[in-house]
């Protein structure tokens, strides 16, 4: 089945449509993680139930919003592979109508050697077009994953330095000042 490419595109304003909602929840999401935090944080101990209770929501926030991490992810391979196969057709259209032109040309000229080669190109192009329409209709980026491990050490990288950057704009009056030793610094 030839999908047009009016509802190509319209495909593709409904995933981005999508995304964005799907990125309203998310930020929507992460705002009520901070919340639960918060609460939680500070009902502390002096009252556990509502510390438990909000770290109760939070994971559950937080596990819809890794659901919705996924769902982005895909929608947004699926978008990107619509907006390949739609550049694909308009190239393939292209190709064709210059192939069109080409054997108009050879036919008005009218040797025939000139002739069996255009055939000959526009085979190479049939070959060419049925490649990449195999190439755009097998799923090859739904297997890609991501090496966890890697992520996982990149964001304590990042971690570390919001750690060191903080560590860096500890103001003078929390430093003690304490009592220089006696004698010449530089022996």
């Amino acid at each position: 089945a030839v999908v047009s490419t009016q509802s190509t595109g319209d495909a593709i304003q409904r995933l981005q449509e999508t995304e964005t909602m799907l990125q309203k929840k998310s930020d929507f999401l992460e705002a009520k993680i901070q919340q639960e935090m918060q609460t939680a944080k500070k009902a502390g101990m002096k009252n556990k139930r509502v510390a438990l209770n909000a770290l109760k929501r939070k994971k559950r926030y937080e596990e819809h919003l890794n659901k919705i991490d996924g769902t982005l992810c895909t929608i947004e391979f699926q978008r990107e592979a619509l907006e390949n196969a739609n550049t694909n057709t308009e190239v393939l259209k292209n190709m064709g109508f210059a192939a069109k032109a080409l054997e108009g040309a050879h036919k008005e000229i009218g040797d025939i050697d000139k002739v069996h080669d255009l055939m000959d190109d526009i085979s190479e192009q049939q070959e060419l077009a049925n490649e990449i329409s195999s190439a755009i209709s097998s799923p090859m980026g739904f297997g890609m994953e991501m090496d966890e491990d890697d992520l996982l050490a990149e964001l304590e990288g990042m971690e570390q330095e919001d750690m060191d950057r903080q560590l860096l704009d500890i103001p003078d009056s929390a430093v003690p000042n304490l009592p220089w030793p006696p004698g010449p610094l530089n022996p």
